[in-house]
């Protein structure tokens, strides 16, 4: 039984400590890097409206799906769906769901790691003054003389994961909840001090236009899509971040309040950071759907045009380093809990071993972008393909595999003692949505984005 199960490697010390790591597992690159980029293609109002309605039923729903499996088991998501899958009586073989989760954060960190080292290496740029007054054409060199040269990229990519490591090893409260204690609230007074900025670049109005007022003639079934699936993957969700942080949480939190703080922290910031990035880009006569260069090579030509664009934008590229970090100690925390719970290894040295394995395999991510730029894997190449696979196939099948095992196979008596929901409308909306709306509208994103069919 739940009363009787124990993490090995403790608690959050209070209900706000999970709330603020798990917001910080969910506030990342994609949050600041994607959600502007996207919003810009997809026609701004009317696609930040069916967002946030996809954040309501299908984010919400399956993250508490998911903090409910990592409370009730207690251990890393793969030790946790062996115990609950022999709970209820079903197969063992749910494991590989952990398994799924455990992998797929770990390869996605070894890619976001080199990209999170951009932010890095922007940060020293910036301060140093390298895009004050610079063309269209130079911000592009200055991007390809970085990501073109792999001692560079390798220099950042290990600072990043050092980084990473340092935190993880230090343990849940020593580590984990001291970082995002002071991570979370810095970023968003730094996401404050910009929404400031951005209120005296003579756009503001413009850019609150394009990015609240619905406009669904620009609004495609594909727009719709984009939507859905951006909704699930913002939360971190289906990687075994969220479960494992859920294994830390105390009995006495609510994972309801929880889920509702996180997500709404997270959709609070999306919108923030596009609220400072839009002025800009108007102010600026720039293009708002310039797609995933917008931060890396348009918003530098903004801050470099700009008075006080080299404070700035140092201060952009710092919360975006600080939203990176804040994601990436989850995203191996699964791997480095599941190694101290089977081999009898020391935190530290979990991490040690985890963080090299990530870090060698992130090498590969390294060399895409320059010496194996030609080298492709089915198309793609090595950055592109673990990009596809992750985002594409790994996450959105353990979403839905989440979503099946607690509505179909979890007994209901459990997940209503996990919640602590009492019978009414909520629980029954929650297990409706959970049951059915959830687990369709992600297998209609992931068959449209394998191509077994398109919409639109």
């Amino acid at each position: 039984m739940t009363q009787h199960r124990k993490s090995i490697h403790g608690e959050w010390s209070s209900r706000l400590a999970f709330i603020l790591a798990a917001t910080g597992s969910a506030v990342g690159l994609g949050n600041i890097w994607k959600f502007p980029y996207i919003t810009g293609e997809n026609g701004g109002g009317a696609f930040v409206l069916v967002y946030l309605l996809c954040i309501a039923l299908i984010g919400i729903p399956i993250m508490m799906a998911e903090i409910l499996l990592g409370r009730r088991g207690r251990q890393s998501p793969i030790n946790t769906m062996e115990s609950l899958a022999e709970e209820a009586g079903r197969t063992p073989h749910w494991r590989l769901l952990g398994w799924a989760g455990v992998l797929g954060g770990f390869l996605i960190l070894s890619y976001y790691s080199v990209i999170a080292g951009w932010a890095l290496a922007y940060v020293v740029q910036t301060a140093d003054g390298l895009f004050t007054g610079a063309s269209a054409e130079r911000v592009k060199t200055i991007f390809d003389d970085l990501v073109t040269n792999p001692g560079r990229l390798l220099f950042w990519h290990t600072l990043f994961m050092t980084m990473t490591m340092t935190v993880v090893a230090r343990g849940v409260q020593s580590g984990l909840e001291q970082a995002v204690r002071f991570l979370m609230p810095t970023l968003f007074v730094l996401l404050v001090i910009l929404v400031g900025y951005s209120m005296n670049t003579g756009a503001f109005a413009q850019g609150l236009d394009f990015l609240f007022t619905p406009d669904f003639h620009r609004l495609s079934w594909n727009s719709v899509l984009i939507a859905m699936g951006h909704a699930f993957f913002t939360l971190s969700l289906g990687m075994g971040a969220i479960m494992v942080y859920g294994s830390y949480l105390p009995k006495d939190a609510s994972i309801t309040q929880a889920s509702f703080y996180i997500a709404g922290a997270d959709t609070l910031v999306a919108l923030m950071a596009g609220m400072v990035i839009f002025p800009i880009v108007f102010s600026n006569n720039l293009e708002p759907g310039a797609g995933p260069g917008l931060i890396f090579q348009t918003l530098p030509i903004a801050f470099g045009q700009m008075w006080g664009g080299a404070f700035f934008g140092t201060l952009f590229f710092v919360l975006l380093v600080f939203a990176a970090w804040t994601s990436s100690i989850s995203l191996i925390e699964p791997a480095v809990a599941w190694l101290v719970e089977n081999h009898s290894v020391s935190r530290v040295k979990a991490s040690v071993v985890s963080g090299f394995v990530t870090w060698l395999v992130g090498v590969g991510t390294v060399l895409s972008f320059n010496k194996w730029s030609e080298v492709t894997f089915f198309g793609k190449t090595f950055f592109d393909l673990l990009d596809y696979i992750t985002a594409n196939i790994m996450l959105p099948l353990g979403g839905l595999a989440i979503a099946i095992f607690v509505a179909w196979l979890m007994k209901k008596r459990t997940a209503r003692e996990e919640l602590a929901l009492p019978k009414g409308p909520g629980y029954s909306l929650w297990y409706f949505l959970i049951r059915y709306v959830s687990p369709a509208a992600v297998l209609i994103v992931f068959l449209n984005v394998i191509g077994v069919f398109k919409l639109g």
